[in-house]
């Protein structure tokens, strides 16, 4: 039917014409950005998809960026902490070189306790000032701060890492439930005296030889183990009308042997045959920190939670009493983001104490600003055993503090950057198959929409050509 007002052929070539272009211009947007989606009507539900991965995308590449971050920082202070590691070091040497006194001169002595202040005044010196982006590091600033602490109960305490609730304190309750012991070995008989032997007596620390004639009493048996304590670790005393040698440590490292060389030692209702030994070993104390059984050596108590990694020091009386006792976590340490999100379970808590000689030690053996000229186990005045005592136990906080930071960077930084990695390639990989555009496809769609234009085109020239037929009826 022929019409000249209303060209219908036309009018549907047009709107082919039109979606031709907009298919044509769709595939040329997507090659010259690289996106399929360029906006969400291009893909509603996949923009939703993409959107959320990209968001994960961003917490996970910061995660990486917070990893390297920390590991720099912890680089920082574990190079610090070694050069205090090799002072130390220098410093046990010394105190082993003055312990010779009967080969050193008195300037010798004096020039060795000289050397020892010079490098207490270092350590000191490392402590104050070493620092990460402004931030000092090794002065106790990144300590954690504590509440409470009942040193009657608890002769020291230290806070490795803490999980605080925040704007809160965590209250930290220790229970012994069973209590430590020395090793014991006990001897009684009537006379409260001896025949003629010779015993080895052992302990923690070291063995010794006595040797006593026929009607050595009780207490001059007494007498001579408590000379040789600090030798063998050994204290001997008397418990109403029994002999009685115990350890001076406590736990299952502790331990009393008596070894009888020749002779019987005390004739009575418990003795040592000649050539025969008896033996006693101390009990560890089973401790709870927050209802979770803890590791134990001696006094010494370690909790590794996911919430608490410190180790206490209990008080001797304490460690013997089935009590409890509480303090708090009142805040400080150091946290690092290490997760794509902010939670508690993508965070580590971490507490760097002082490293300062007021420090170094504790308050069972002494603290290392002791030992310098004028303090009370000033080397040069003959403390030689307690001097070397408490510099093995800064040496120990120093090596422990080092293994802690690379413990914390091998296995828990450097393994969440290796998972965080593969997370970003994976996360990517299905953001980009959702978002991203397929070359070979568009190309292959705006090949099609450019011939179907042209097409078109054509179609829409033929049907404009059509009302001229009216014109040939007229004719």
């Amino acid at each position: 039917m022929t019409r000249i007002n209303t060209n219908i052929p036309s009018i549907i070539a047009q709107g082919r014409m039109r979606n031709n272009l907009l298919d044509q211009n769709t595939r040329l947007e997507r090659l010259s950005t690289g996106l399929r989606i360029n906006r969400g009507a291009d893909d509603p539900a996949g923009l939703i998809a993409s959107e959320t991965l990209r968001s994960e995308i961003s917490g996970i590449a910061q995660a990486m960026a917070n990893s390297e971050r920390a590991i720099n920082m912890l680089a920082t202070a574990e190079g610090a902490l070694n050069e205090i590691s090799a002072l130390l070091l220098h410093i046990k040497g010394l105190v082993v070189e003055m312990a010779n006194e009967g080969g050193l001169g008195d300037e010798e002595v004096a020039a060795d306790q000289l050397e020892i202040d010079s490098i207490l005044s270092s350590i000191d010196r490392i402590s104050n000032t070493s620092q990460f982006s402004g931030k000092k590091l090794l002065n106790g600033s990144l300590d954690y701060t504590l509440s409470n602490v009942d040193t009657n109960c608890l002769a020291s305490v230290q806070v490795y890492g803490a999980r605080i609730p925040e704007s809160s304190t965590k209250s930290v309750v220790v229970q012994v439930t069973n209590s430590a012991e020395t090793a014991t070995l006990g001897f009684d008989n009537a006379d409260k005296a001896t025949s003629a032997v010779t015993i080895e007596l052992a302990g923690q620390s070291g063995t010794e030889i006595l040797s006593f004639v026929s009607g050595t009493t009780f207490a001059q048996i007494i007498t001579a183990a408590n000379d040789l304590t600090t030798a063998t670790g050994v204290s001997a005393s008397l418990s109403g009308t029994a002999l009685r040698f115990d350890s001076t440590g406590y736990g299952s490292d502790a331990y009393v042997s008596v070894k009888s060389i020749n002779g019987i030692f005390v004739q009575g209702a418990q003795q040592v045959d000649s050539g025969a030994t008896s033996t006693d070993y101390g009990v560890d104390p089973s401790v709870l920190v927050n209802g979770q059984q803890a590791s134990t050596n001696g006094l010494r108590i370690d909790s590794r939670t996911a919430t608490l990694d410190g180790r206490l020091y209990l008080d001797s009386d304490f460690a013997q009493s089935a009590t409890t006792t509480t303090f708090r976590i009142t805040g400080g340490g150091s946290l690092f983001q290490l997760g794509p999100e902010v939670s508690p379970l993508g965070q580590v808590h971490v507490g760097l104490q002082s490293v300062s000689t007021a420090n170094l030690g504790n308050a069972v053996v002494g603290f290392l600003n002791t030992i310098k000229t004028g303090g009370t186990c000033a080397v040069d005045q003959g403390n030689y055993i307690v001097a070397e005592d408490i510099v093995n136990q800064a040496i120990n906080q120093i090596a422990v503090f080092r293994g802690r930071l690379g413990n914390l960077e091998k296995n828990q930084i450097r393994t969440n950057i290796n998972s965080q990695q593969i997370a970003l390639e994976n996360v990517t990989s299905a953001e980009s198959v959702i978002r991203d555009a397929d070359v070979a496809v568009e190309v292959s769609a705006m090949t099609r929409a450019q011939i179907l234009v042209q097409a078109t085109q054509l179609t829409l020239s033929v049907a404009n050509q059509q009302p001229q037929l009216a014109l040939q009826l007229l004719g």
